[in-house]
């Protein structure tokens, strides 16, 4: 149960690297930009990939109707982001601490991996919901205006995952640094439940239990 509760200490705070790493990373490629412009989205904010970054990505969105890229003073996530992942290592080490000292069930190590999913998910619904509104709710009087075939307004929404072609942007977003520490924090924090489950000998097992013997009184 040691082992695995050394794992569930230090699984947890893998997920300091995103005080540090970028969560997630979008880049957006074109002919006329030799180099691509790019965004690292943190949990407390979003910053270029290169100093003048986020300066020209506003002003080309400007033509076609999209807001400036928010600040983080402007969107609540990037104030409640970095409690809640405080809170979960905090929550996580504690965890691990009381499993050490057999005070706690390896299942409290998946608990922890449940919850920490689940805020995952939340997270990155948030995340698609903002891009949703950032590249689809235009400005009506932009100097640009396309339209679809159907004559509906294009969408200019960045993919959650991956590569797709607008206008002439190529715009690939993927998970960065800061993601993948949280992804091998959380896989140890699984493993710490497995290993733990191997290893678990509650002290009133059956198996601990024998049988009594009754004598039977000779008459």
């Amino acid at each position: 149960m040691k082992k695995a509760s050394i794992l569930m200490i230090i699984g947890p705070l893998f997920l300091l690297g995103l005080y540090v790493f970028p969560l997630w990373n979008i880049m957006l490629g074109a002919p006329q930009y030799p180099e691509p412009l790019g965004m690292n989205i943190y949990i407390d904010g979003i910053r270029g990939v290169d100093e003048f970054d986020i300066q020209n990505i506003d002003g080309l969105n400007h033509y076609i109707g999209m807001r400036k890229l928010p600040k983080p003073e402007e969107m609540w996530e990037f104030s409640t982001f970095p409690l809640v992942i405080g809170g979960m290592v905090i929550l996580g080490v504690l965890i691990g601490l009381l499993g050490f000292f057999e005070k706690i069930s390896y299942n409290w190590f998946m608990g922890w991996f449940i919850l920490m999913s689940i805020l995952g998910v939340l997270g990155m619904y948030d995340f698609n919901a903002w891009m949703v509104d950032y590249g689809t709710n235009l400005d009506p009087n932009a100097i640009m205006k396309l339209t679809n075939a159907d004559g509906t307004p294009v969408s200019y929404k960045p993919p959650l995952f991956g590569h797709v072609k607008m206008l002439n942007f190529d715009v690939t977003s993927l998970p960065s640094t800061g993601a993948w520490l949280m992804f091998v924090g959380m896989m140890l924090t699984a493993a710490a439940f497995f290993v733990g489950k191997k290893a678990w000998k509650p002290e009133n097992s059956a198996s601990s239990v024998r049988p009594i013997k009754v004598k039977k009184n000779d008459k």
